[in-house]
């Protein structure tokens, strides 16, 4: 897959950003500025279908092939064979219809995990596919990397992995009979079995291929008690398979473990630094880091070690350090536990996707959003260096920005951002200097898109926003939205998609005269 060029086929969104650079800018023309939604199954006008969703919906969709992939909560399986667990479900949809190719019943992780919160919060799947020719590839809310053929058991059951039906009906259970309609798993590793990993609360990675193998996020976190110690501290924090049998091809040894502020949340990118390719990856402990790609070694079990290129610390000091020289407590930052004063200032992890573009890496700094939207950072890093750049790789960071889960849009010479706090932020890509902000007055969870000359961004108040893109802040359009969506808005064919709680849009653009 092309890291910004051509790698795509037609006008497809066939992965988290829609490419390797992660970057959320779309070439797609014709899109609606403004539109009506329904509630339920009865169409309007612009809705070309709508599917129904469970009532938790964090994943992201890709198409590709005429096919659209899209992760949700099992609540609504409704399917007979095999009893909802509070777990995951990925939908296969028809492109042009809305129908219902196949379906994947993932069910709950209810071990405990050392000590980790793993799988409770009943948010199902959150990873959003990653389709490359007739292999599908995603992280489950169990943990796992799987494989999947884009076309379901409808052209049989493909191995090694031949025991969906038991896979889906669970432990304790009898297999359920396989149907043309369910999905067929080609390989699984599981990663809290495997690596071990101890993932805390959830597991979310948009997986990366490049070449013949796939970069994939463990998720490993901290134990669910703040004063507990983590539970894994050893384990890798990103993994390398090959994507043909899943073997693990090599892992970081960064021991990140060690100094993980809460979980691990963000995905891997790849960038170009001159004639060099780079693996980059936001981590737990607020560090971008950047790697050079696994070596493919044929003949070997063992797995590789990720050589490290360059590290860049996006805590400033003055996040990590208090006047009188003590480190500042993470969990002081917490609005969930503790009264957290206008303003403070303290450390946070990397949740959104590092996005390059020209030789240099934009990166912002966030938390879990129920910890409040407290002050963040933006950073521009030149990806040329090497070693640790924190002091030398500054291109220019930005600190009027609050905590944020997104992941930037870069298109003509500008940037775009939103944070928790519900500012949507418009910078010079090269300079950093302001073009405009607004204020939406509504909690946002996720990332701009930028299609169309329009910057869609919606918002935990179920409302799409539409700005012209540019350096004059206009707002074209807000949209009411039936329900909350957290999910970012993204385009593929003409259309764009929106997956909201409970249901999944997707919207007709409108010809041009």
């Amino acid at each position: 897959m092309g890291i910004c060029a051509a790698g795509v086929q037609g006008a497809d969104w066939p992965q988290w950003g829609g490419r390797n650079c992660r970057n959320m800018v779309s070439a797609e023309k014709g899109l609606p500025a403004t539109f009506a939604l329904g509630r339920g199954e009865a169409h309007v006008d612009d809705v070309l279908w709508t599917v129904k969703l469970g009532p938790l919906t964090y994943g992201h969709p890709a198409i590709a092939g005429g096919r659209v992939f899209l992760g949700t909560g099992d609540r609504c399986w409704g399917d007979p064979r095999a009893k909802r667990s509070r777990g995951g479900l990925l939908l296969c949809i028809d492109e042009k219809t809305g129908k219902m190719l196949w379906r994947l019943l993932v069910r709950r992780y209810k071990p405990k995990v050392h000590g980790s919160g793993f799988d409770d919060l009943n948010i199902g799947i959150c990873s959003c596919p990653t389709v490359e020719g007739d292999r599908a590839y995603v992280v489950t809310n169990r943990a796992e990397v799987l494989c999947l053929d884009v076309r379901g058991q409808a052209n049989g059951n493909d191995g090694p992995f031949q025991d969906e039906g038991r896979y889906m009906a669970g432990t304790g259970n009898g297999p359920i009979k396989l149907r043309r309609g369910d999905a067929d798993i080609v390989w699984r590793f599981d990663m809290i079995g495997t690596l071990p990993s101890a993932p805390h609360d959830a597991t979310n990675c948009n997986v990366l291929v490049h070449g013949e193998l796939l970069y994939v996020c463990t998720s490993n976190g901290v134990h669910r008690m703040p004063d507990k110690p983590n539970p894994l501290p050893e384990a890798p924090s990103l993994i390398v398979l090959h994507k043909r049998s899943g073997r693990l091809v090599a892992a970081d040894g960064e021991k990140i473990g060690r100094r993980l502020f809460h979980g691990q949340w963000s995905s891997p990118s790849l960038a170009r630094a001159g004639k060099r390719e780079l693996i980059l990856f936001g981590a737990g402990d607020g560090v971008l880091y950047a790697f050079e790609p696994a070596p493919l070694r044929p003949g070997t079990t063992q797995p590789a070690v990720l050589k490290k290129v360059w590290q860049y610390d996006c805590n400033p000091q003055d996040y990590k350090f208090g006047d009188n020289g003590w480190a500042i407590d993470y969990w002081d930052g917490d609005a969930s536990r503790t009264e957290v004063p206008p303003g403070w200032l303290g450390p946070s992890e990397i949740i959104g996707t590092p996005v390059a573009h020209r030789n240099r890496v934009y990166v912002a700094v966030g938390r879990d959003p129920h910890h409040g939207a407290a002050p963040g950072i933006l950073h521009c890093i030149d990806a040329t260096g090497a070693g640790d750049i924190t002091r030398t790789g500054c291109v220019w960071s930005y600190r009027k920005i609050s905590r944020t889960m997104a992941t930037v849009s870069v298109a003509d010479g500008l940037l775009y951002i939103p944070d928790i706090a519900g500012a949507v932020h418009c910078l010079d890509a090269d300079t950093g200097r302001v073009q405009w902000v607004h204020q939406t007055a509504q909690p946002i969870w996720s990332s701009t898109l930028v299609a169309d000359g329009k910057v869609y961004v919606t918002t935990e108040k179920r409302t799409l926003w539409v700005f012209q893109a540019g350096r004059q802040k206009r707002v074209l359009a807000t949209v009411k939205l039936p329900y909350k969506t957290s999910a970012s808005p993204v385009a593929a064919n003409g259309v764009l998609y929106i997956a909201s709680h409970r249901r999944f849009y997707a919207v007709r653009g409108r010809k041009r005269p």
